[in-house]
């Protein structure tokens, strides 16, 4: 039944070999960075590499500050913290999302609240999100109550699922008008855009990932991005909160040792000068993939939103029948196409069973029919 999209895929990739979900690809930009970062000795959280990424990352996204971090999971605890996430408060997101969202939000020693996501976007829902405040919560002074429980929504975590960016402005304009910080996961979303505006900036604060399968990669790192207020305190508490002094040791908060070495920068800066034309190559997959299951009766492929332009980071389809899925995924990787399910909802996962939702009907429907197929770039390395 799906032999057609394994030979599509297969003649794409021009491979008779097994067809991996997302590989990054290096050229000799990387590996003469990643030389002189090693020849310079400096190979850890300082150096220019570091500096460079950063201002590259800012320039690109139109942010006024750029911070680099050891992974995306660590950005967005740090950024939690700065918009004054603390201990018992609740935090809004989905739960179609990567683990890691609600992870950080644990790390802060807070409760994750899960309401639902737009089936178009794959992102959290504003409507949902509207209804959650209208309904669930009421202002206190200047704080928003969860009065089921009494304690302070603290912040709202919208993602943007496989590069697709959410309906973003109407998250931040819900969130505002109950004086609630965006904190935007955007660590699938680097180069993503919706209406020319780049994901990760329209929140109070956004941050990125660049783990091994992402667009572009640093092995492991992440970013986040803010303004000069924010980006500065983040850069301070990254850094284990060390105040600024040739060679005393001093510290006056409790901060992190999370700041991106000098390696894995190097390998950012040079990523960095290929990240459109990565873009362009897989929107161009996109293209292919569109045409490809316009029509089919057994899935459809799951495009961007008017006024978007997603990074194309996972090409991703819904199977008609749900009942399907895992026949799907044994099928094609049985020929060596590594297809992919979406997550098991976050508010399935056993630890955080006990939170809140809105009833998740968009997300469950999601969830047995989603899967991602092969979307890594192509084309010689350079």
């Amino acid at each position: 039944m799906y032999d057609e999209l394994i030979a599509f895929v297969r003649e794409w990739y021009g491979s008779t070999e097994t067809i991996p979900l997302s590989t990054p690809r290096f050229g000799n930009k990387e590996h003469e960075y990643i030389a002189q970062a090693i020849d310079s000795t400096i190979v850890s959280s300082i150096g220019h590499f570091v500096d460079e990424f950063e201002q590259l990352v800012a320039e690109y996204t139109g942010s006024q500050t750029a911070v680099a971090t050891v992974n995306g999971t660590a950005a967005l605890h740090v950024a939690l913290r700065l918009v004054g996430v603390e201990s018992d408060d609740e935090v809004v997101t989905q739960p179609l999302s990567f683990v890691a969202t609600a992870n950080a939000i644990s790390y802060q020693h807070a409760h994750p609240v899960f309401v639902d996501v737009d089936r178009k976007t794959l992102g959290l829902s504003p409507v949902a999100l509207d209804k959650f405040f209208q309904t669930a919560c009421e202002r206190r002074g200047s704080k928003t109550i969860n009065r089921h429980t009494g304690r302070r929504i603290a912040a709202v975590v919208p993602m943007h699922t496989f590069g697709l960016p959410c309906n973003i402005q109407a998250i931040c304009d819900v969130a505002d008008a109950w004086g609630v910080p965006v904190v935007e996961d955007a660590a699938e979303a680097l180069g993503s855009t919706r209406g020319g505006r780049h994901c990760g900036t329209f929140g109070r604060i956004g941050i990125y990932s660049f783990n091994g399968n992402k667009t572009i990669t640093t092995g492991g790192g992440g970013m986040i991005v803010a303004d000069r207020e924010l980006g500065d305190r983040a850069r301070h508490l990254t850094t284990t909160a060390r105040t600024a002094h040739q060679w005393e040791y001093t510290h006056d908060d409790i901060g992190y040792n999370f700041r991106m070495p000098n390696l894995n920068a190097a390998l950012g800066c040079a990523q960095m000068s290929r990240l459109e034309s990565f873009v362009a190559d897989k929107r161009a997959l996109g293209e292919a993939y569109a045409r490809f299951f316009d029509g089919c009766a057994w899935a459809e492929f799951v495009n961007e939103s008017t006024d978007c332009r997603s990074n194309a980071w996972l090409h991703a389809i819904l199977l008609a029948d749900a009942d399907r899925r895992d026949t799907f995924l044994e099928q094609t990787h049985a020929a060596g196409i590594l297809t992919r399910p979406v997550w098991t909802l976050l508010s399935e996962l056993p630890m955080y069973r006990h939170c809140e939702t809105d009833g998740l009907t968009e997300a469950q429907w999601l969830s047995k029919r989603l899967v991602t197929l092969p979307s890594s770039t192509r084309g010689a390395s350079g």
